[in-house]
């Protein structure tokens, strides 16, 4: 590996009027860019952005995994949202996973983790529903950059390597995403023919192209040939749905997440909990708020883990968990001295970080936010023969255990890291904003991170992205609370004296701390943008 990663950002806030496109690369943010001076909505520049990174960050992203979608309507003045998550297998019972001897878990790269790819669906219903140019038009770029090559971004280039390392050089048919059995450098040219032909399919057929034709065969084939039981018949199958968004309002701007099985509650359970602090009046990185944010966190996640599964399958009581009585009820269980781990209900499952979080808005004010991932770095690992692209492990996020909501089950969606997030003012409901930040289950912690950035220390786009952050995790099953170094020592030292497991994460371990992508709009309707100094990418307009 090359020396550590170092972060130093001195971006400004970008500023554009007639569109915006912020993605964690620039050639997908060019893509995003080319559709909207062509006259394209904000669907159309997502969905060429989102095609472009999976040609582009193979190990984050893809048309092997899924996509969760907020779009703001300007006309309407409301917010639609789109579950592109894929389901277990038809034959895929805990049953037979105990009988098979992994009822104590499934590893993270078996062929049992693996669930329908939603994501071509997705792009598909978002296109159809608010594109203007056709799903043609906005898979042009990619389709490009796959046949032609692109040159490999530095952080890109680093991920890679640790895929190929840890996984790909051992995965079914993993060495197709590869040169000669090693990862691209930075800035070498790297050609993805498979992923071509696979985005050429869906541009000309449609989502019955890419499921129900050779590219979901030899989709099938690779599940079955690595021991699952992925059919056509799954796939085939397949929907996207269309469904309610999710909302809480924080210091008078209302915050929009995908509901259940996404993991957007959590956000919003934590942002409940903290509105009633003046967090504002706190310094930004002092013990106090941090302690405070943490344990507001701690407390979502116990929720979240409870109770967030498919709907279909297990209700939810979503009103009463967003109501203001159970969020009272949940702050009085924080103790502002001391750190109290006790009162989690359980815990998020260990995961990858390695997603995508883009945004784009247009001339019209339409906006959205979209998240695309196939999850850990490289997902399972297994690649579809002559096809360029991983599918993802989204089924290592059920439970085994019987009872759970989230237990695995056939034709059921499994708990989801990503999420998006809209912006809107709650009585108008004209349109705020578009943001996220990526990384497994540094998702929430990341929007509630920049939120709080953003709304209650009122800095620009791209200064609430470069502020540093913590995460709480759980390697090994034990709770620790990993900041980001550059917290200063003495905020480290409080933390731990409040009985908070304190690690100090730096270098190369500073990705953990997610991607984020953020697109506000002003009142005059002007746009002004900012993009992760953590990544390679950026924010951009039309000229």
């Amino acid at each position: 590996m090359q020396n550590p990663l170092v972060f130093r950002s001195r971006r400004s806030p970008v500023y554009a009027r007639g569109g915006m496109a912020a993605a964690s690369q620039p050639l997908a943010v060019a893509a995003g860019v080319e559709m909207l001076s062509r006259g394209g909505s904000a669907a159309d520049a997502a969905v060429a952005v989102a095609a472009a990174l999976s040609v582009t960050e193979p190990g984050s992203t893809g048309l092997g995994g899924d996509a969760f979608v907020l779009y703001y309507a300007a006309k309407e003045r409301k917010v639609y949202a789109l579950n592109g998550s894929g389901r277990a297998p038809a034959a895929l019972t805990l049953e037979r996973v105990q009988r098979e001897g992994l009822g104590g878990g499934l590893p993270a790269d078996h062929a049992y983790t693996v669930t329908v790819p939603g994501a071509c669906a997705a792009w598909c219903d978002l296109s159809a529903r608010f594109g203007r140019l056709g799903l043609g038009a906005a898979l042009a770029p990619a389709v490009r950059l796959a046949e032609e090559g692109f040159p490999v971004g530095p952080l890109t280039a680093r991920l890679w390597e640790a895929g190929v390392g840890k996984l790909l050089h051992r995965s079914l048919n993993g060495l197709e995403l590869t040169v000669e059995g090693r990862a691209p450098r930075p800035g070498e040219i790297f050609r993805n023919p498979g992923m071509a032909r696979a985005l050429r399919a869906a541009a000309e057929g449609g989502a019955a192209a890419f499921y129900q034709g050779a590219a979901g065969e030899a989709i099938c084939a690779a599940v079955r040939q690595a021991g699952g039981c992925l059919s056509m018949g799954d796939l085939a199958a397949h929907t996207s749905t269309w469904e309610e968004p999710i909302h809480s309002d924080y210091r008078g701007v209302r915050v929009w997440e995908c509901g259940p099985n996404g993991q957007g509650l959590t956000a919003l359970l934590a942002l409940n909990i903290l509105r009633g602090y003046e967090m504002g009046r706190l310094p930004a990185l002092g013990a106090q708020r941090l302690h405070l944010t943490a344990e507001a966190l701690r407390l979502a996640f116990a929720d979240a883990r409870h109770f967030i599964a498919d709907p279909a399958f297990a209700p939810i009581p979503l009103k009463a968990l967003l109501s203001e009585d159970y969020a009272a009820q949940r702050r009085r269980e924080i103790d502002p001295r001391r750190a109290n781990p006790q009162i989690r209900r359980g815990q998020p499952l260990p995961g990858g970080r390695d997603t995508v979080y883009f945004c784009t808005a247009d001339a019209e004010g339409n906006a959205c936010s979209m998240v695309n991932s196939i999850y850990w770095n490289f997902g399972s690992g297994i690649v579809p023969q002559g096809w360029g692209f991983c599918l993802q492990n989204r089924g290592h996020n059920f439970s085994l255990e019987a009872g759970h909501a989230n237990v695995l089950a056939p034709g059921k969606r499994p708990y989801h890291t990503i999420i998006a997030a809209m912006l809107t003012a709650p009585e108008s409901g004209q349109l705020v904003g578009a943001m996220g930040v990526m990384g497994g289950f540094m998702q929430p912690q990341g929007h509630v991170q920049v939120l709080s950035a953003l709304l209650d220390d009122g800095l620009d786009p791209q200064s609430a992205l470069d502020r540093l952050r913590f995460c709480l995790e759980w390697p090994g099953g034990e709770e620790r609370l990993t900041l980001e170094e550059g917290i200063p020592a003495g905020t480290a030292r409080a933390l731990a004296a409040r009985g908070h497991a304190v690690h100090t994460a730096r270098g190369d371990e500073r990705t953990l701390f997610g991607r984020g992508q953020l697109i506000l709009q002003d009142e005059q309707g002007e746009l002004w943008g900012g993009s992760e100094p953590r990544s390679d990418g950026g924010a951009a307009g039309p000229i």
